[in-house]
C-alpha cells in the first residue's frame, strides 16, 4: 500500500481528492490531511509518505514553506511532491524546470490518474529527490534566472545545467537531449515542450525537428538549403520560415 498525505486549507478540494484517489487509485491510502503549513508538516513528521499532496497557497504559508522547513531539519526529502494549484504561471514554469508533478484546480480525474500512473511507475527507483531542492532553489529566482533542469528518463530523474545542453532533437513524441559532457538522453515529452520551458534560456526552434542553444551554435551556413553546425559538429537543416528569424537572433549575440 503506498501512503499519501493531503495537505491543502480548501477542505472541499480535500474531500473531493480523497474520493478520486479512492476511487482511480484504490492502491493508494490517503493516510491523513492537514489545512495548513504548520498541521501540515506535523503530519508528515508522524505518517512518513511516499506521497504528498500539496496545496501552495494556505492560510499561514506556502506548500513551498512546507518542503523548506522540512528540508532545513531533516536535509533531505523522502517523499513524491504532487503540488495542487490554480493558474500560477511562474509556479508552473519552476515545477516544470524541476520534473515535479502538479494539477491544476479544479482537480481534473484524468490528469490525477496521469499523474498517480507516473508516480507508481517511478515510485521504487532509487531517486535522490534532488529535483525538490532544484524546485526549491527555482522558486526564488524569477524565470530567465534558472540555471538547471531536472529530466525524466526511463531509470530516473537527472538534474543538468542548462547551458550544457548544445540542442534537443524531436523523435516522434519524444525528444532527445544532446549536452557538451554527458551521453544524449531521452525523454518522454514533445520537442514543443521543451521549445516553451526553453525559450527564454536562449534556445531557439529552427525547425521541426530541431532546437538548438544559440550559445552553442558555430556557423550559420546559407547553401545548400541553409543548415548550422553546432559545437558538437552536429549539422543541422533550418526551415525556410525559419531563417529570418535565425539570423535576427545571430544579430544580437
Amino acid at each position: 500500500m503506498i501512503k499519501a498525505v493531503l495537505i491543502d486549507d480548501d477542505s472541499n478540494l480535500r474531500e473531493g481528492m480523497k474520493a478520486m484517489v479512492n476511487l482511480y487509485a484504490p492502491e493508494i491510502l490517503i493516510a491523513g490531511e492537514a489545512e495548513s503549513v504548520k498541521k501540515g508538516i506535523e503530519l508528515i513528521k508522524k505518517v512518513n509518505p511516499d506521497i504528498i499532496f500539496l496545496d501552495i497557497l494556505m492560510n499561514d504559508g506556502s506548500g513551498f514553506d512546507v518542503l523548506e522547513q522540512l528540508k532545513a531539519k531533516y536535509g533531505t526529502i523522502g517523499f513524491h511532491v504532487v503540488f495542487i494549484t490554480a493558474h500560477e504561471k511562474f509556479a508552473i514554469k519552476a515545477f516544470r524546470f524541476s520534473a515535479l508533478d502538479f494539477l491544476l484546480k479544479p482537480v481534473d480525474p484524468e490528469e490525477l490518474q496521469s499523474v498517480i500512473t507516473k508516480i507508481k511507475n517511478i515510485i521504487n527507483q532509487n531517486n535522490d529527490h534532488h529535483h525538490i531542492e532544484l524546485l526549491l532553489e527555482n522558486i526564488r529566482k524569477k524565470p530567465n534566472g534558472f540555471k538547471k533542469i531536472a529530466l525524466s528518463t526511463s531509470d530516473g530523474i537527472h538534474l543538468f545545467e542548462i547551458k550544457d545542453i548544445i540542442r534537443c532533437e524531436s523523435e516522434d513524441n519524444y525528444t532527445r537531449f544532446y549536452f557538451k559532457n554527458h551521453k544524449a538522453v531521452m525523454i518522454s515529452k514533445t520537442l514543443k515542450e521543451y521549445e516553451e520551458l526553453l525559450e527564454d534560456q536562449g534556445f531557439e526552434r529552427i525547425h521541426q525537428s530541431h532546437l538548438i542553444n544559440l550559445n552553442e551554435l558555430k556557423s550559420y551556413i546559407k547553401k545548400d538549403g541553409g543548415f548550422v553546425v553546432m559545437s558538437d559538429d552536429s549539422q543541422l537543416p533550418v526551415s525556410q520560415r525559419k531563417k529570418e528569424r535565425l539570423q535576427e537572433m545571430i544579430g544580437k549575440l
